[in-house]
């Protein structure tokens, strides 16, 4: 489920990393020196050397908080001879909703509800009796706070067959996004596609569950696996990969949604 919004993460990349990571090709040289912030039309712009910081479409960047403009400053500035999209998280993330712009805050509503209607906490184990217990005490315990919050009520199902949630469930989560800036919107898609939950994403939010724990529960699965049989390398590898991105999505969540 995870795997779902994969172009979305994708699409993180453009610009400034997403052909180096397909082609291997070298990284983009720097090209500035000075990295300065200043106010703009629609918030606060980022310049590099006086010129505004464009996303791959040539859309000009600019956030509505001066704090969050000044973490995309310092990821700028942090480079080194060579400008490695790895390190830019933060960037990468808003140019991605910059590029969407306001016109895709529907859509981006809506891919957050969809998962929560079809979420990882909703579909349980059959086996082990170890997981089994551990879902059930955990992931169930994530899905009280949020029907006490929402007055709704979740169906878990065992095993992959499909169940639609009741439709009242969902109205409440909906409404609740309905006024939400279109950044912090592609932020909660983000942590929705790197938990597979859009359950998880929206509890966060609304501050119902810290984003330690949200991590950890969404994870369950993968942890329970690897004290049991070891971890993989690889695996262990993209878990982190991921983590930064979801750091990153919360920082932006947290500062662009102030409800």
């Amino acid at each position: 489920m995870r795997e779902f919004l994969q172009d979305v993460h994708a699409h993180m990349d453009d610009g400034f990393g997403r052909a180096q990571v397909h082609t291997k090709t070298p990284l983009r040289k720097r090209f500035y020196k000075v990295v300065s912030v200043a106010p703009c039309d629609e918030g606060y712009c980022i310049h590099l050397d006086g010129r505004l910081t464009k996303t791959p479409g040539h859309k000009p960047v600019a956030v509505p908080d001066k704090e969050l403009a000044h973490l995309l400053a310092a990821e700028w500035e942090a480079q080194g001879e060579d400008i490695d999209p790895g390190t830019m998280p933060l960037v990468r993330l808003v140019n991605s909703a910059v590029e969407g712009g306001h016109e895709v805050a529907e859509d981006l509503r809506e891919e957050v509800i969809k998962f929560a209607g079809n979420d990882l906490l909703l579909f349980r184990a059959q086996s082990p009796k170890e997981l089994v217990a551990l879902q059930g005490e955990i992931w169930d315990g994530a899905l009280a706070k949020v029907e006490r919050h929402f007055n709704v009520r979740f169906e878990p199902v065992t095993g992959i067959v499909h169940k639609n949630q009741p439709a009242d469930t969902l109205v409440p989560l909906r409404e609740d996004l309905a006024d939400v800036h279109f950044i912090a919107l592609t932020a909660l898609v983000s942590i929705t596609g790197l938990t597979g939950s859009g359950i998880l994403a929206i509890a966060l939010r609304r501050g119902l569950i810290e984003p330690e724990a949200v991590w950890d529960i969404a994870h369950l699965d993968e942890t329970y696996n690897a004290k049991n049989w070891g971890e993989d390398g690889e695996a262990v590898a993209r878990l982190q990969k991921r983590r930064v991105e979801f750091d990153a999505a919360v920082v932006v969540l947290r500062m662009l949604d102030k409800s």
